[in-house]
């Protein structure tokens, strides 16, 4: 992990952010992060603070389910054992987590595939067109599974915003490497969903701190492209 200098860390102190990332924003970011590179024992004592900043039980287990749309289920499913490793060392400490809401019951009449396609309208700002291009052309069962699974299923559930979701995608796609078009599509999602721009180049920071100063500079190009795009 990278060491901050006490020039850049007197320069945080003088010039404090006017929008900051929450401590539970970097809590999520910390642990989607970890828990996408397989650092197990990064991802104990990120889920300690996490949880002693007030983070409960069911948002970090729901920020750990969500990755595995993104890292896979081994990476997610050993998240989810270490979760249960930390809240049991806590609890013979005599710590008491709180558990959190649990997700809300769907209401809604409407086909997954239509919830999932009007939930991603929303997260781009941009209709769904048809006929589909691309992979979504190419293997159109992927689509399907897309829209009815990763937009309905999981990003339809209430223990996380939107916003949350969003940055614990960013934090594995900016982790695992190598996903960029995906990377940039998700920032774009950030900003849309109001994620501010100093709370992304936080965000960067973040990532650089905890997995690396490689990922850090590879995620603060795809962001700058972003950026400029926007203006």
């Amino acid at each position: 992990m990278p060491l901050f200098s006490l020039s850049s860390l007197l320069y945080a102190a003088q010039n404090p952010l006017k929008d900051p990332l929450t401590s539970h924003e970097i809590g999520l970011v910390r642990i989607a992060a970890t828990a996408a590179k397989g650092d197990l024992e990064g991802l104990k004592k990120e889920l300690n603070k996490a949880l002693d900043d007030g983070l409960t039980v069911n948002q970090i287990k729901e920020g750990i389910i969500h990755l595995y749309a993104y890292a896979g289920f081994p990476r997610s499913i050993r998240g989810l054992q270490t979760l249960i490793e930390v809240l049991e060392e806590r609890r013979a400490k005599g710590i008491v987590d709180p558990l959190g809401a649990e997700a809300s019951p769907i209401r809604n009449d409407k086909t997954k595939y239509d919830r999932g396609k009007a939930i991603l309208e929303q997260l781009t700002g941009t209709p769904e067109r048809d006929p589909k291009t691309g992979y979504a052309a190419f293997a159109p069962t992927i689509e399907v599974f897309l829209k009815e699974h990763l937009f309905a299923d999981i990003f339809e559930r209430d223990v996380l915003s939107y916003a949350e979701r969003e940055l614990v995608t960013v934090s594995v796609l900016a982790s695992i490497g190598g996903v960029e078009p995906m990377l940039k599509s998700h920032l774009t999602i950030c900003l849309n969903v109001g994620l501010s721009e100093e709370k992304l180049r936080q965000f960067i920071s973040v990532i650089e701190s905890t997995v690396g100063k490689k990922e850090g500079l590879d995620a603060k190009k795809v962001l700058d492209g972003v950026l400029a795009d926007k203006k």
